[in-house]
């Protein structure tokens, strides 16, 4: 009886075991089916991801790697069809900045489906979120090619019907109206394949062609190896503002619409130049289209937003008889705006003339209103060049020029020299510590407070005594101005020039860096704040900021701030100093130039009503060394006000001087701005 229960029991076991056995065999099967179909979604994604790098890369005959050849011979095409489609339509459009995201492969009706968002940045801009969608093969290796997968829309033999209407970038101006940077004519030198014949003849003619543009055989060869090429097209090699001299057998020269600067170099630094859009360039700025012409530098650069304007056209599919089926892209265009700037273009020339190739630069401004005439520095570069196609041989000159042309030297800091005693003597004037008829029995050519100062000495050029502020301004005595600064005190004088510029933005479009009475908020020495005084110590401000600190003599104690834009407002911050203290400076600063003693007498000859102050900054590491020197004019009209100029020459050689440099351009501007 106990068997038989046993034998029961082992009887009602073995259904469950036979039901957990297909159970698990059952769990296996589709466990397996899981695993192969999260491996074939893998393998789709990668084909996927593959297919579009290469077309992110711009590598056609790659993308047809991942292509089903059954797929693509259904849709009539062979894979070298379908590259040489993708070629060139993509770059029919200019297509860059390709970025895929979104992208999903799952199983649908038995089949691998994905499906991704597409964006690319066209001649246009960017063209948002394409949806893409299509089929892969059963093992997720290869992607079912339909022509949808060019663009979503497309089908059969579509093509992509692409036209552009250019906007026209917009001129900068100078106050009369005259082009500065404009849209002029320029000449385009390049070849047509089939006309370079054969074998030898071929390389006779690339390179006759080639030295004639100042290129190498390679650099012809490189263009001509372009993928649209073809053997009837214009390939262009060079452009230029100037017809090339000579044209050799094989070269073409079309004249064609581009930016030209017809003061060259003259005003290369302040109006800058531009230059084709690049990959990088669209990444940090979707509105740019991929044939545009950006900004490189100067007021090109930084209004480049305003003067860009904004291409139009339109992108769309049509039909094999050009009917249009979908528009994938339309753009209105919008022509840059011009802009009319202060300068005097011929004033500009004048200035860039006179600096006759040395390190310097000329400001001009118009001291009542503020606007800039001149903003010229040297050397200088060719802004034509930079823009058409520098070739390698002039980009190596200018960049190896160690006077630096690229350096926009009216914007650049410096130790302003005895040109600024005539700040310091206003804010002694307004504090009272200094009184213009005092005299300063000063003996020698140097001197210290006291030994607490060891070896350190002021030193002047002319041994006058005694000395009162007049003598001094005529002079440009050291001595006399370390003497008044330190009888003021540190608290006295930094109070006056934080009325000035110090530390604060100048509202223009010209990058500079603030003006600097010291590196530190405190002197924390006698002998800094005595140097500061008569315009060296750690002082650093550039022949704009200069110009515009100035500006309170002409205006009779009103800082009027610079401007650049014709339309922009003046603006300026009255009673800086008082206008006696103005007055009396102005006065001295006349006699500096009609006293025979005066540093700036040579002026007198010009016969204008002038005031003006010289000043030399040495830049030395030792007292008693020779150190190189910047030298520096102020000058205004002291007549009416109407100009005002700060010429700067940097290590000035010896028997010249900015003063030297000036006398054509104060003889124009007393001519022109009566």
């Amino acid at each position: 009886m106990e068997r038989s229960t046993r034998n029961t029991k082992q009887t009602n076991k073995l259904p469950i075991i036979i039901v957990a056995v297909i159970i698990l065999l059952v769990a296996g099967f589709f466990g397996v089916r899981a695993y192969q179909a999260s491996q074939i979604k893998k393998q789709g994604e990668e084909t996927v991801e593959a297919f579009v790098k290469s077309l992110q890369k711009g590598k056609y005959q790659e993308i047809t790697k991942n292509l089903n050849a059954d797929s693509v011979k259904e849709n009539g095409f062979t894979k070298k069809q379908v590259a040489e489609k993708y070629q060139s339509i993509f770059s029919g459009i200019s297509a860059t900045n390709i970025k895929m995201k979104n992208l999903t492969v799952d199983k649908k009706d038995n089949e691998y489906q994905f499906s991704y968002d597409l964006s690319v940045n066209t001649g246009f801009g960017q063209l948002k979120n394409q949806k893409y969608s299509g089929t892969l093969t059963d093992d997720g290796k290869e992607i079912k090619w339909k022509p949808n997968l060019i663009f979503p829309g497309m089908s059969g033999k579509d093509k992509i019907n692409y036209s552009v209407d250019s906007a026209v970038r917009g001129e900068i101006l100078d106050r009369s109206g005259q082009g500065i940077a404009t849209n002029g004519t320029v000449y385009q030198s390049g070849i047509v394949p089939k006309n370079l014949g054969t074998g030898e003849e071929r390389t006779t003619k690339i390179d006759a062609i080639a030295k004639s543009l100042d290129l190498t055989a390679k650099d012809v060869e490189s263009a001509l190896s372009q993928g649209w090429v073809q053997d009837d097209f214009f390939v262009p090699l060079k452009t230029t503002a100037d017809a090339p001299k000579e044209t050799p057998d094989g070269l073409e020269v079309k004249e064609a619409i581009g930016r030209t600067y017809p003061l060259k170099e003259a005003a290369a630094q302040l109006i800058g130049y531009v230059g084709k859009v690049t990959a990088e360039d669209m990444k940090k700025n979707d509105d740019l289209a991929s044939d545009s012409l950006i900004g490189r530098s100067g007021l090109e650069m930084a209004l480049d937003k305003q003067l860009r304007g904004k291409d139009g056209g339109s992108l769309a599919i049509t039909d094999d008889k050009g009917n249009e089926k979908k528009v994938l892209q339309k753009i209105d265009k919008k022509d840059g705006e011009n802009v009319k700037l202060t300068i005097d273009s011929r004033a500009q020339q004048i200035a860039y003339n006179g600096l006759n190739g040395q390190a310097g630069s000329s400001v001009v401004t118009a001291p009542k209103t503020g606007e800039l005439l001149v903003a010229a520095s040297s050397p200088s570069f060719d802004p034509n060049k930079m823009t058409n196609g520098i070739s390698q041989a002039d980009y190596d000159a200018y960049s190896n020029d160690k006077n630096q042309p690229f350096m926009s030297r009216f914007a650049t800091g410096y130790a302003p020299g005895s040109t600024f005693k005539t700040i310091t003597a206003a804010i002694g004037l307004d504090a009272g510590t200094l009184n213009p008829n005092e005299e300063l029995a000063i003996n020698g050519l140097k001197w210290q407070k006291d030994s607490s100062w060891g070896s350190y000495q002021v030193t002047r050029v002319s041994d006058v005594s005694p000395v009162n502020l007049k003598t001094a301004l005529v002079y440009s005595d050291n001595i006399y101005m370390a003497q008044e600064t330190l009888k003021m005190g540190e608290k006295t004088f930094r109070a006056g020039l934080n009325k000035f510029i110090f530390g604060k933005d100048l509202d223009l479009p010209i990058a500079m860096d603030k003006a600097q009475i010291s590196s530190k908020d405190s002197f924390d020495s006698e002998i800094l704040l005595a140097d500061t005084g008569y315009g060296q110590g750690q002082l650093l401000l550039n022949p704009i900021q200069q110009i515009t600190a100035y500006s309170v003599f002409p205006n009779k104690g009103t800082m009027v701030y610079p401007k650049l834009i014709a339309d922009k407002k003046t603006t300026d911050k009255k009673d800086v100093i008082k206008a006696d203290s103005a007055e009396t400076i102005t006065t001295d600063m006349q006699a500096v130039v009609s006293d025979e003693n005066g540093t700036a007498h040579s002026l007198a000859a010009l016969n204008i009503p002038l005031a003006a102050k010289t000043g030399t900054a040495e830049i030395k590491q030792k007292q008693d060394e020779k150190g190189q020197e910047n030298s520096f004019l102020y000058a205004f009209d002291a007549e009416k006000q109407n100009y005002s100029v700060v010429e700067f020459l940097e290590n000035k050689p010896e028997g010249t001087s900015a003063t030297d440099l000036s006398k054509d351009l104060l003889t124009y501007l007393h001519e022109t701005y009566q």
